[in-house]
């Protein structure tokens, strides 16, 4: 996936808040990048701009070659199903869905049965260590079992790339650098690509390569 020259701001006029200022990075195939920076530096609105669920005010999103940014609503929709997984800080796990039924989500979505969506998210929950919690609902899971219901369905249907948006902080430290060393195995033995946007400085130095984002623009 490839930026180029990002722009993006909110409101009109005297009004008007530039966030992100001329963005141009790459993340290669199996590549592993963390965006470091403070909070309200811009980190999510770019993670939301390169998995297409917000548009740049202007410059372009590629993937493969491909414009994303001159692709309509439905064609990202798409896009997104089979291409990108997201883990947010925030799990977004439906309560009153079981952690099986969270995880095939995706699946259904695009269209598997429910017999071949359940075998697959039986099987990426116990890869994520769940393989005793297939009917259990989220209540009945601790913070670092929702999450890693979240991990599960960001790759049930096997996406070449992860976005990760803080991923772990909701967590306590202990828990967090599980899900941390959960999606880097992910990204090693699978060859995941993979893009956590993060303020730990800690979890940088497990990660390919870092950008700092600073005053919207990339610092380093």
């Amino acid at each position: 996936m490839r930026a180029e020259n990002i722009y993006k701001s909110f409101g009109e006029g005297k009004n008007r808040v530039n966030v992100l200022n001329g963005i141009n990075l790459e993340l290669r195939p199996g590549e592993s990048l963390t965006i470091l920076g403070a909070s309200g530096v811009g980190k999510s609105t770019l993670l939301h701009i390169l998995g297409t669920l917000e548009r740049p005010s202007s410059g372009k999103i590629y993937y493969k070659e491909e414009e994303l940014t001159a692709k309509d609503e439905n064609k990202l929709a798409e896009f997104r199903n089979r291409t990108i997984g997201f883990v947010f800080q925030f799990h977004h796990l439906l309560p009153e869905f079981s952690a099986l039924e969270n995880a095939m989500m995706p699946a259904l979505i695009q269209g598997m049965s429910r017999e071949e969506a359940a075998a697959k998210a039986e099987v990426i929950l116990r890869e994520v260590g769940l393989g005793d919690r297939f009917s259990h609902k989220p209540g009945e899971l601790s913070g670092g079992e929702q999450q890693r219901v979240a991990v599960a369905r960001s790759l049930i249907l096997d996406p070449p790339l992860i976005l990760a948006d803080e991923p772990t902080g909701n967590l306590d430290a202990k828990t967090g650098e599980g899900i941390e060393e959960l999606l880097l195995r992910f990204n090693r033995e699978k060859g995941i690509a993979l893009l956590i946007v993060t303020h730990n400085e800690r979890l940088t130095k497990k990660m390919s390569r870092c950008i700092l984002l600073k005053e919207g623009k990339v610092a380093s």
